[in-house]
């Protein structure tokens, strides 16, 4: 029978691969050449490096990762091997532009600045990016683009060079961890660059630690050049830097793409694969193991919402805002990240990996329904659509007794 070794944090991987093959999980960072040798297909996240080391004198054929991103993968020695390879790109996206989203709306709120009006710059504007694109729009910033890539495949001239992002109150970065060539993105920002960011502006990093030098990070925010940081991703995690996350406005471990639907979507995507490799049918379906989130709908009542008969642009982002904190509840991690400020520094990098593997459920916001009364800004239902939300709005129905909200028009 054919021999599935897999990392245990991949979700379902027991009731997907389970009619392929026989299947043993173990710790991503567990992972070795010992307890690789025996296995025909291998099954990783990114915590596990997979390479001549990992599998010279193995059995595997079939390599897969649960991640858009493959840095931690040699691809070339896996041709060179003729051992089949396959990510899933754009699994997780809208769970980490929903993350940015919750940051976004969380620092402007820290920092006492409306979102509306204010400029974010999108380093890399691939599945997660461009996702991230439309959220911004959607809150009323204006967004510039930078993808050199893309800017050399379409002539698009909407990518700028990154110089002309340098201006914008936030930058957000979504590129994949490169250390070779011409877009190379290894301490993409690094000293220079993070102080040529426009003073008092807020960088945010969901793509890849090492893409920020977070020795230079560390400096230009202990000399106040920058307004806020925020950062999911670390250099040498799990072991990262306790100074920087004492001065980053929010720091979290590492799992802006760890809602419950992206990582299912992972999931999926190599299941998919190893059936086209194995030449059988992929009759596997997800939906029958993952329940719709028990606290589904949102209803939306002051101070959320407007009372008067002209509701202001406020209340619309005060109602906004209330629907992303009911889905995802950014200064959780936050301060379950700090706690690790108070382990000794041999304890720190286990605590980190444990908050990775024992990450409580979240969801997306296209899982969640919000309600709203007619009185609320006309704006906010086009907001909450943008940012992926359903939208019920509850029309007032009269009758003898009075007006009563029980009509709904969907959005």
């Amino acid at each position: 029978m054919l021999r599935i070794l897999a990392d245990e944090n991949i979700p379902l991987v027991r009731e997907a691969f389970g009619q392929l093959g026989d299947v043993h999980l173990l710790p991503g960072r567990a992972l070795s050449a010992t307890t690789v040798r025996d296995a025909d297909v291998l099954l990783v996240r990114s915590v596990t490096p997979v390479n001549a080391a990992l599998l010279d004198g193995s059995r595997v054929r079939f390599v897969g990762t649960a991640t858009i991103g493959t840095d931690h993968v040699d691809e070339d020695y896996l041709r060179r091997r003729g051992i089949r390879f396959a990510y899933a790109p754009g699994s997780n996206a809208d769970s980490v532009a929903d993350y940015v989203t919750a940051a976004l709306i969380e620092v402007a709120a820290r920092l006492h600045m409306t979102l509306r009006g204010r400029s974010l710059g999108v380093v890399g504007v691939g599945n997660v990016g461009s996702r991230v694109v439309r959220r911004a729009l959607a809150l009323g910033m204006s967004v510039l683009k930078n993808d050199p890539p893309l800017a050399r495949v379409t002539s698009d001239p909407t990518y700028l060079p990154l110089d002309a992002l340098m201006e914008c109150d936030f930058v957000t970065l979504h590129v994949p961890l490169t250390r070779a060539g011409q877009d190379a993105t290894y301490h993409l920002f690094d000293a220079g660059l993070l102080r040529q960011l426009k003073r008092g502006a807020v960088l945010i990093n969901t793509a890849r630690g090492a893409v920020v030098d977070n020795g230079a990070l560390l400096a230009v925010l202990q000399s106040g050049h920058l307004a806020a940081a925020v950062l999911d991703v670390w250099e040498n995690e799990p072991d990262i830097r306790a100074e920087l996350l004492e001065r980053v406005t929010i720091g979290t471990p590492h799992i802006a793409g760890y809602s419950l639907d992206g990582k299912v979507n992972g999931t999926v995507m190599l299941h998919r694969a190893l059936c086209e490799f194995l030449g059988v049918r992929d009759e596997w379906r997800p939906e029958i193991h993952v329940a719709p989130p028990e606290d589904a709908v949102i209803e939306l009542t002051a101070p959320a919402v407007a009372t008067s008969s002209e509701p202001s642009a406020d209340a619309c982002l005060a109602a906004v805002a209330t629907a992303v904190r009911h889905v995802y509840d950014i200064w959780r991690d936050d301060a379950a990240l700090r706690c690790i400020l108070n382990l000794p520094p041999h304890q720190r990098p286990q605590y980190f990996d444990r908050l990775r593997k024992e990450y409580p459920v979240r969801r997306e916001f296209s899982r969640y329904t919000v309600c709203l009364r007619i009185n609320v800004c006309p704006e906010t239902a086009q907001v909450l659509e943008g940012l992926g939300f359903r939208v019920e709005v509850l029309r007032p129905v009269a009758d003898a007794d009075g007006p009563k909200m029980n009509d709904t028009e969907q959005g």
